[in-house]
């Protein structure tokens, strides 16, 4: 199901958080521990973005969602360690993708890409740091636009930004590109093209990256 504008914006605007972004609930994925390399590689619509060498021996893809704990542990406790380590020494090349549980996760997504490929990450980790002050609240659009303000995003951009139809159809292209990939929850990730589901702590991302460093 492809969300329209209209259901967008009243989840947005807190009227309801209804998970309409969930439409294979219902079907059996399959399971699959590797997906196809030329699938899993293919940039959406948008776009990727990513930190580190083009050429790392690792390449880290997460599927993520902005209203999801887990995720948003994982880039407060595990990501600073796992850029510092790998992606900034140029081991690791990271991928964050979208994977948005529902519209609200959307809207976080759609506002990191309003504010430039520049500021995306920055913007990501703003917004997983906060995640309990506007994902979870009764308007979450109070708390975006706050947050927006803080990033220099006038009132008018922010409104636009959350009603621009193509950001918002780009995001939604990733997210069932992932379901046919095998993502079913966040976060996942994808290590050379291998799946692993759920939280992963920096210890057990360095052994699983250990078998690809060994000549490095």
């Amino acid at each position: 199901m492809i969300i329209t504008r209209r259901e967008f914006c009243e989840a947005a605007l807190g009227l309801a958080l209804v998970g309409v972004l969930a439409s294979a609930s219902g079907l059996v994925l399959p399971a699959f521990a590797e997906a196809p390399k030329e699938d899993l590689m293919a940039p959406g619509p948008l776009g990727e973005q990513a930190q580190g060498k083009s050429d790392a021996p690792i390449t880290l893809i997460e599927y993520a969602s902005m209203t999801c704990s887990h995720c948003a542990n994982f880039a407060m406790k595990v990501y600073p360690e796992l850029k510092s380590r790998y992606i900034d020494t140029g081991k690791v090349r990271y991928i964050l993708r979208e994977f948005p549980l529902d519209p609200v996760a959307a809207a976080g997504f759609m506002l990191a890409r309003c504010v430039g490929d520049d500021k995306y990450f920055a913007m990501i980790d703003v917004l997983f740091k906060l995640q309990t002050k506007w994902a979870f609240v009764p308007n979450p659009k109070v708390g975006l636009l706050g947050i927006a303000r803080q990033a220099g995003l006038p009132e008018k951009t922010f409104n636009e930004c959350l009603a621009n139809q193509t950001v918002l159809d780009g995001i939604e292209q990733v997210r069932q590109h992932a379901e046919k990939l095998g993502v079913e929850s966040t976060p996942t990730f994808f290590i050379n093209g291998t799946l692993h589901r759920g939280e992963i702590t920096v210890d057990e991302m360095t052994k699983l990256f250990e078998p690809y460093l060994k000549n490095g």
